[in-house]
Parts: structure tokens; sequence; C-alpha cells
């Protein structure tokens, strides 16, 4: 499918309840974020750019930009220049005078305005022939081929299902998320969720930005709109469309999901959840992810 064709069937998709609950998947609904990172992209990051006499600080790197910053969930192309662009001003670096990718073309393509995926950057590729973007994708394609691989049997967390359950008769759900989108697929099919919603949107079609927009925009009260995520990026998508964010707190997991099945479900389908609640929570959030690396001080 391609990328017009993908908006399109998003933006067609017709409300069938009064409210709107848009879900990230990789470190929201799923314990994935960690196995994909550290055994799945960190291994290829170092493998595709030659980072090997550096692979200590690029894992730290890394991590940091996709797991425990304010960052955490970010498109996987600026992710990976923000990772060089850690490691070039790093002093450790420096001493081991490891050439660091300053990747002009890559930061190209992500101006661009195109929905940052493969296919997007295979376009790309067959249109300009250019080899650092070819080395991307080859880099990108064997990042999903690792996660193909490796990545299976992990199961939603503790209270995701029940809380998709207890949201579909009420709410449209709609899988909003940065992950190719046969991954996603995969992932929801394989532990028998997926039916619980209208759509899975993946980076294919575009930013969670724009998959909001495109499924609740316009169709929905903006009161009873609201996204569940574990990254700043959910948040910023859900208050670009004005819709309502519930933080679901890297390291808490089973706890915010157990306070959302429990308390918080509730809270929002009886339109109560803007304001102080929703700030409390947001405000707890942020205080888990730092926009300093540890190794900075």
């Amino acid at each position: 499918m391609d990328i017009k064709e993908a908006s399109r069937q998003l933006k067609e998709l017709k409300p069938e309840h009064d409210y709107f609950v848009g879900v990230d998947s990789d470190g929201c609904a799923f314990d994935t974020m960690e196995i994909k990172h550290k055994e799945c992209f960190i291994p290829n990051i170092i493998k595709h750019w030659g980072l090997q006499p550096i692979s200590k600080y690029a894992r730290e790197a890394a991590e940091f930009v996709n797991l425990y910053s304010r960052w955490r969930g970010i498109n996987r192309f600026p992710a990976l220049v923000m990772v060089f662009d850690l490691l070039r001003e790093r002093e450790e670096v420096k001493r081991r005078q490891v050439n660091i990718p300053r990747v002009p073309k890559i930061r190209e393509f992500i101006d661009s305005g195109v929905p940052l995926g493969n296919p997007a950057l295979k376009e790309a590729v067959d249109r300009t022939g250019d080899a650092e973007l070819r080395k991307a994708l080859e880099w990108s394609e064997s990042v999903n081929r690792s996660v193909g691989d490796i990545v299976s049997g992990v199961p939603p967390f503790p209270f995701v299902r029940e809380s998709l359950e207890k949201l579909s008769d009420l709410a449209d759900i709609v899988v909003v998320s940065a992950t190719p989108t046969e991954a996603l697929q995969r992932e929801w099919q394989e532990h028998s969720i997926a039916g619980y919603t209208k759509a899975i949107a993946g980076q294919e079609m575009g930013s969670k930005k724009e998959h909001l927009a495109l499924t609740s925009g316009g169709k929905y009260d903006s009161t009873r709109v609201l996204m569940i995520g574990d990254a700043p990026g959910d948040m910023k998508a859900a208050k670009a469309n004005g819709a309502l964010f519930y933080p679901i707190i890297p390291g808490q997991e089973e706890e915010s999901w157990e306070k959302f099945h429990n308390e918080l479900a509730d809270v929002f389908l009886s339109q109560k959840y803007a304001g102080e609640c929703e700030e409390n929570l947001i405000e707890e959030f942020m205080k888990h992810l730092p926009e300093t690396p540890p190794w900075k001080g």
C-alpha cells in the first residue's frame, strides 16, 4: 500500500462510538522497547555504521536516546542522527579518533516532510542513487529482519487487554505508532488484541501527529479523544491535535495500566480527566525522562 492510499484509508475511518483512544505499541502496550533496541537496533547501528571501536559509548548513547530520555520513542532516523551527534561531542570518543558519520543526506531526508519509513527512503534511494541513503536503508531493513527474527512471544503488559476490552464498547481504538505496520500487525494479532482496534497505523502512514489528525480530527469532541503513550512524542502528537494524554511511565508500566484500568478509564469516559488530573500525571511522567545524558553529569 502506498503512502497516499494509507493516509486516505485512515482519513476515511468513520466514528462508531463517541470516544476515540489512540494507543502506542512498543513500550506502551507491549514490553518490547528494551529487547528491540538492545538486541536489534543497537547491534545493527554498531555493525552498519562502523562503530565497533566505540561500541560501549555507541550503546550508551543509543540507549539514552531511545529508552531513557525525553526523546524516547522517536522515529528511528532522527534517533540515529541524535546518537551520532551525541557521540561526536563526547570526549571519550574524540580520544579514540573514530570517524562519526555526519549523515547530511539522512538529515535532508528527515527534513523533507515525507513519512519517515523504509518505503519513502527506498523511493529516495531509487531516485538519487545516493550511497548514504542506501546505507541507511540497508541498516533499517536489517533492523526489521532482526526484530522479525528475535522479537516474538512478548505479551502485552498486564491490564492492557483488560483496558482495551473495557474501552471497546464505548470508544474507537486505533494503534498509533512509529513502528513498521507489518510488525505492529504481527504483534497485535499474535496476542489476539488486534480485534479491539479500528485500525493499526505504523510509520509508513506518517507521524503519530498525522495519524491522530487523520483518524480523529474533526470527528470527535476534543474532550473525548485520548492518546495513551510512553514517550513525550506521544504527548506532543496528542496536544498538537487538541487531544488528552495518558502517560505510561517507563519502569512503571504495569502500575500505569492498572491505574488506568481501575480508575482513569472511567474518569476519561465521564469527561473529568482534563485539567488537574491530566496535568499531575504528565508532571510525574516527565520527571522520569531526563534531557541531559548521565555522562554529562
